[in-house]
């Protein structure tokens, strides 16, 4: 996609898209430099309020990623910082901040894929849920980032790829960036994982974040709580690989993060062909929360975090 508008930039991050929250906190600021764009040539006290008018619906598109309202905040702060140079130099410096925000995730993403790979053996499985790659990141990836770093330095991984209902991010865009990059992968329905860890095939999971609370309680796509609660029943370590952007001290527990609802579309017609009969009620939350008590380590740019989690910051 080429997006000019800030609006359409929105539309993206709302029907997914663009989606996964480093890739969010991204497009974010990027959204809120076209913005800028868009108003330039207003008055500088018209050129504020409309420009501070698009950040809150920029917000507005996603709730549980808090990589976005992360990346809004630093854009913020640039636009108060910049306002007495004027509207010029308020949307070069955003432009600039979405491009330097961009290189960080990267460089974010392979230090995780640096730390993660340490955890996993030479030759291992390796389970993962919805897409933590460089299609959800600036280019890397979190939990892919770090099976593609074990891969580069000649480990022998092979990778079951959750399919992830509804939108099927697993089968569609994890097994691409996996096979790739050369990674051994099987893909396999969300309801299979549970036995392949009771046949003692499964070494490890790792799974992306959308928002970690100061607690360790971890935010990700829906089916990841369950494959975590399979995960502590069958012995299997449960990681989570995310950037320092992703923990929100702010939210001391999972019960404090809001979950987003989808439409029930993408569970009944989500590719174009009704799969349930007219009329049936759908319950369609994008995530869900996994407790901190289930989660063996958190894996950031900064190391390997082992419980009990107490993130203080995001800074």
């Amino acid at each position: 996609m080429e997006i000019t508008d800030y609006r359409v930039m929105n539309d993206a991050i709302m029907r997914l898209a663009i989606r996964g929250a480093p890739a969010i906190g991204i497009a974010g600021v990027f959204a809120a430099a076209l913005a800028a764009k868009e108003l330039v040539n207003l008055n500088p006290v018209d050129f504020l309020y409309r420009l501070k008018g698009a950040l809150r619906e920029i917000a507005a598109t996603r709730p549980t990623a808090v990589n976005l309202f992360w990346g809004l905040k630093r854009a913020e702060k640039l636009i108060d910082e910049y306002a007495e140079e004027g509207n010029e130099a308020v949307f070069k410096g955003l432009k600039t901040l979405g491009q330097e925000i961009l290189n960080e995730d990267i460089a974010m993403c392979r230090a995780i894929g640096e730390h993660g790979a340490k955890l996993l053996p030479d030759v291992c499985t390796v389970i993962t849920h919805c897409n933590a790659g460089g299609l959800a990141t600036g280019g890397f990836g979190t939990a892919l980032g770090v099976i593609f770093n074990a891969h580069s330095a000649g480990k022998k991984v092979h990778v079951y790829a959750d399919e992830t209902r509804p939108l099927l991010q697993g089968a569609r865009l994890t097994t691409w960036e996996l096979m790739r990059a050369g990674v051994e992968v099987t893909l396999i329905c969300d309801n299979m994982a549970a036995d392949l860890m009771k046949l003692k095939k499964v070494d490890c999971c790792i799974t992306g974040a959308d928002r970690i609370a100061a607690n360790g309680d971890t935010a990700n796509k829906i089916g990841t709580y369950g494959l975590a609660v399979s995960a502590e029943y069958h012995n299997v370590p449960f990681y989570v690989a995310a950037p320092y952007s992703t923990l929100d001290a702010g939210t001391k527990s999972g019960d404090d993060i809001p979950i987003e609802e989808r439409e029930p579309s993408e569970v009944v017609e989500g590719f174009g062909r009704r799969i349930a009969p007219e009329g049936v009620k759908v319950w369609s939350p994008a995530f869900d929360v996994t407790p901190a008590d289930l989660i063996a380590a958190i894996i950031t740019e900064k190391g390997i975090h082992r419980p009990p989690y107490n993130f203080k910051d995001n800074a």
